[in-house]
């Protein structure tokens, strides 16, 4: 049974996670039939509600700070200098697209991908966060660009959403796999913030991203600009690891023992509190005590030739660690490319000063290397088959470039930048939309974080029409203002 919008549905059974194992150069890979089931639940309650949407799995890569779409997937190599930045262009597989020079691999690879140059939104500072993870903007009172902190009242997170329907949809209302990831840590918390659009807001803390936590080795450090070791890569969930001294078998034994005395507990007090409690706890022990969970995070099981290819940086690491969590049946990962270092705009891509530097020796080759990768493997696999890839950050940069030696840059600039997909079926090659003269606005097919978020939902099979109960019990539709572009899939 599924509760819609307070009103039992029957579920359709569907196909179970072991029927959708693919075996061969693929391995496994655990899908959605639990959000199916959820979709055709309220299907019957509410017609056209579910999609054909083949995807299985969402990756969303988020380049948090804004890549510069001039120096980037939007190159204008006939305006002016003080316009087009420091970088030559150079000739995409895809005819008429022109990407930047230190992006080779992903100009080879463009057939791969589809290239939207006209993402807009009005939130021009970095609570675009927000609108490029939910679909909606902040509401008024939350905006600012020094407000960037998540809050309960936030809309919920692509993934959030996804998470919230699988588990209505389970029998248990647990699931084997945890459903959406953050990797390598939670977006802000490496500077020292908490930024909002990532969390499931008034859905609830119970559909907040799991995370894991890969540290820095000092305070002015970059692990996403150099190499990281194996000992550093240690992708563990957060706030899962037993208590010093308790190994995983005793850990099982008090489990157990635990489920002997809940038993008896719940026959005395059936309290809400008391089984929502006791959920979360069985919850929390089967991730701790999985062998399953535990080894796909164990990135040292994929071959160093390939990891290799993803590149040894936190960057290309977080990918391959992605690939393999979304094989073992994880629905929704985000891998952040976050700044590292509170208020330095040298960390990351919100590149108001050292454009050029940090540009040419990191950005732009970590993005190359890695995600053309990530392209290959999971091309080669054919899982890209069944997972939509999302490229983007919350805004572009502005048109005019400030070049002031070594505090050269580019400030904030949301109404007119990149965002890349790929599989579930999206058509490779694709160029959607154009800019105008100096990209600074769209010329035609603007895109919103709206017509991104029903995109998404649409290629999950999920209508971006369906509405689930807000924090008053109101029911409001995953998508207000948005439609999908469903001219890019094939």
């Amino acid at each position: 049974m599924i509760n819609v919008l307070g009103n039992p549905r029957p579920t359709c059974q569907g196909l179970s996670r072991r029927e959708w194992l693919q075996v061969g150069g693929a391995g496994m890979f655990g899908v959605h039939a639990a959000v199916a089931r959820a979709a055709e639940s309220v299907a019957e309650a509410t017609p056209g509600t579910t999609t054909g949407g083949r995807a299985k799995a969402v990756l969303f890569v988020f380049l948090y700070g804004g890549p510069s779409q001039l120096d980037t997937f939007d190159m204008k190599p006939d305006i002016p200098r003080g316009y087009r930045g420091p970088f030559q262009t150079i000739d995409a597989a895809t005819p008429g697209l022109r990407i930047c020079e230190h992006l080779p691999r992903l100009a080879a690879r463009s057939n791969r991908y589809a290239t939207i140059r006209t993402v807009t939104h009005p939130q021009n500072d970095h609570n675009g966060t927000h609108f490029i993870q939910t679909g909606h903007a902040l509401p008024p009172a939350n905006r600012g660009a020094a407000n960037v902190a998540a809050t309960n009242v936030d809309w919920p997170a692509f993934g959030s959403v996804v998470s919230y329907l699988d588990t209505q949809a389970s029998p248990t209302g647990q699931l084997p796999f945890p459903p959406y990831i953050y990797l390598p840590k939670r977006l802000g918390h490496y500077a020292g913030y908490d930024i909002n659009g990532q969390y499931a807001g008034w859905l609830g803390k119970a559909y907040d991203p799991m995370a894991t936590d890969i540290p820095k080795r000092h305070p002015q450090d970059n692990p996403f600009f150099r190499d990281c070791s194996d000992q550093e890569l240690d992708f563990r969930l957060t706030g899962l690891d037993p208590l010093p001294g308790i190994t995983l078998d005793r850990l099982s034994t008090r489990q157990r023992l635990l489920t002997q005395l809940e038993s008896r507990r719940r026959e005395l007090d059936q309290s809400t509190a008391t089984r929502t409690y006791t959920a979360q706890q069985q919850q929390a022990l089967g991730l701790i005590t999985s062998s399953d969970i535990a080894g796909a995070f164990d990135i040292r099981q994929e071959p160093d030739r390939l990891r290799d290819n993803y590149g040894r940086n936190l960057f290309g690491q977080s990918l391959i660690m992605a690939r393999r969590l979304i094989e073992s049946g994880a629905r929704f990962v985000t891998v952040g490319w976050d700044m590292t270092v509170r208020g330095d705009d040298t960390s990351s891509w919100d590149s108001h000063r050292q454009l050029t530097r940090i540009n040419r020796d990191h950005l732009l080759p970590g993005l190359d290397v890695g995600l053309s990768a990530l392209l290959d493997d999971m091309g080669q696999t054919g899982l890209l088959d069944d997972v939509l890839v999302i490229t983007a950050g919350e805004m572009g940069r502005t048109p005019k470039f400030e070049n002031r030696g070594s505090q050269d840059g580019r400030d904030h600039w949301s109404y007119c930048f990149p965002c890349l997909l790929a599989g579930a079926g999206i058509r490779g090659g694709m160029i959607h939309g154009d800019s105008d003269r100096h990209a600074a606005y769209p010329a035609n097919h603007a895109v919103t974080p709206g017509d991104l978020a029903a995109t998404v939902y649409h290629s999950l099979g999920i209508s971006p029409d369906l509405r689930i109960p807000d924090a008053l019990g109101r029911p409001v539709p995953l998508v207000e203002k948005g439609r999908p572009l469903t001219e890019l899939f094939g």
